[in-house]
């Protein structure tokens, strides 16, 4: 039986910002990147959160690898409908902070930013997304390619390398089989498990290293109160969403009813008939008709 390990997030939290614990991070950027991804350095996260709540349901860290590129991972767990404005948002504010002043625009720094997402965002049927920015002709469909001195000034073969690139990672839409290696690092997001025969990069030190059992107890008993916390919020959440899409469903049909009721104001005259008719109050009807 697989052990229990710690989930990613907490290992984001608490361990793996160690140099002891990059080989974890890096076996998980190099098969989602399809890259051999080392890390030098853990760079600041933006950890400063208006609300507890923030402070649960969002997990970053910021990572510069071997080729200069700043990664920015983030766990998200809360409903958030403008989710992709604001990791345009977090990738645009690092493009510029990290560009010193006076410096030519050549200098600005390669940005990926990638979201593990334990919430149902969007429409897609699948589970890993890949966005970037390209440039394709209006009207040959063809794109646009760098010339032979850009390639040279800028290091890279493709204009969308020098732009921010997004990967959106929805775990609970992974089906738990594990068709290749990158599919083994999702199935260990979302179940906190890793089976004996997975070989992914990375997955052997966080199956020796995330054990739960081997936290100092402090330690354990703060986690189990994280996880508990996460199991509370995510029972709020849903109720929340039942009520507002009930409420919704309500408004709507009311709103169908009194739409019902205009159209056939003039054809009904009786008040009472009418009210009847549409399933509105006697109130609403002489409402709709003094408004027209």
């Amino acid at each position: 039986m697989p052990r229990r390990l710690i989930s990613f997030d907490w290992a984001l939290k608490r361990l793996l910002r160690s140099k002891a614990h990059f080989g974890i991070l890096e076996g998980f950027l190099s098969e989602l990147l399809q890259d051999d991804i080392q890390i030098l350095e853990i760079l600041d996260s933006e950890s400063g959160r208006d609300t507890p709540l923030e402070k649960l349901n969002r997990v970053d860290l910021r990572a510069r690898n071997q080729h200069g590129e700043i990664i920015l991972i983030e766990v998200q767990y809360e409903r958030q409908f403008d989710y992709l404005q604001r990791i345009l948002h977090s990738s645009a504010r690092t493009v510029v902070d990290n560009l010193p002043k006076g410096a030519p625009y050549e200098d600005i720094v390669k940005v990926i930013s990638v979201s593990i997402l334990y919430f149902d965002f969007g429409q897609g049927e699948d589970y890993v997304y890949h966005g970037a920015t390209r440039f394709i002709g209006l009207h040959r469909q063809d794109e646009l390619q760098l010339s032979d001195k850009q390639r040279e000034l800028y290091q890279c073969d493709q204009a969308h390398q020098l732009f921010p690139e997004y990967y959106l990672i929805k775990v609970n839409q992974f089906d738990d089989i594990a068709r290749d290696p990158l599919d083994q690092w999702i199935y260990f997001l979302k179940n906190e498990e890793i089976q004996s025969d997975f070989t992914a990069r990375g997955l052997q030190q966080a199956k020796d290293e995330l054990d739960v059992l081997k936290l100092p107890e402090p330690e354990r008993r703060a986690y189990e109160r994280y996880q508990d916390d996460l199991h509370q919020q995510a029972s709020m959440v849903q109720s929340s969403y039942g009520v507002g899409r009930m409420q919704g469903l309500k408004e709507g049909r009311r709103m169908e009813r009194e739409r019902i009721a205009r159209s056939l104001l003039d054809v009904i005259t009786d008040d009472v008939i009418l009210a009847e008719k549409t399933g509105l109050s006697l109130d609403d009807i002489q409402r709709l008709r003094g408004a027209g």
